[in-house]
């Protein structure tokens, strides 16, 4: 179900933003399948050196949701990069859907909330330009336990 912010025909994630992510330094674009038919994709950006990850962009097409394979995709992402101990990403506010995925499948912590008072360290331009009242969005973080198996 679209949320009602976005009118029919809108891009949910801009162009800008999605070209902004798969240009970074540091990106790694996979897309998901499952049965051969490509039902998602992921985004990320690896810092070896801090041992640091963030997950940019996660879909997974409405029509596969609920079957487990944002779960499954996200568990790949941390067996290919054992060496990353501290992964983040965010969401919008209203995406009660995300946040229940982040937090209760993926075991994510809500650590910060970024709205008009508080818009976080780095809001890249492309949101920082079209920045409402309205915009409020979660920071989500997961540190990896140097003693877990994956």
């Amino acid at each position: 179900m679209r949320d009602d912010r976005v009118e029919e025909g809108e891009e949910v994630i801009s162009r800008k933003t999605i070209e902004r992510c798969i240009d970074g330094d540091k990106a790694e674009t996979y897309r998901i399948v499952c049965d051969g038919n490509v039902v998602g994709g992921l985004i990320l950006q690896i810092d070896k050196e801090y041992a640091k990850g963030e997950l940019e962009i996660l879909f997974i097409k409405p029509e596969v949701h609920s079957k487990g394979l944002g779960q499954a995709a996200w568990k790949a992402v941390e067996v290919m990069h054992p060496e990353i101990r501290v992964w983040e990403t965010c969401t919008p506010y209203f995406e009660k859907r995300n946040i229940h995925f982040y937090v209760n499948r993926l075991g994510f912590h809500i650590v910060e909330f970024w709205n008009k008072h508080q818009r976080g360290p780095a809001v890249p331009e492309d949101i920082e330009e079209n920045w409402s009242e309205d915009d409020e969005m979660f920071l989500f973080r997961k540190v990896i336990s140097l003693t877990k198996k994956l």
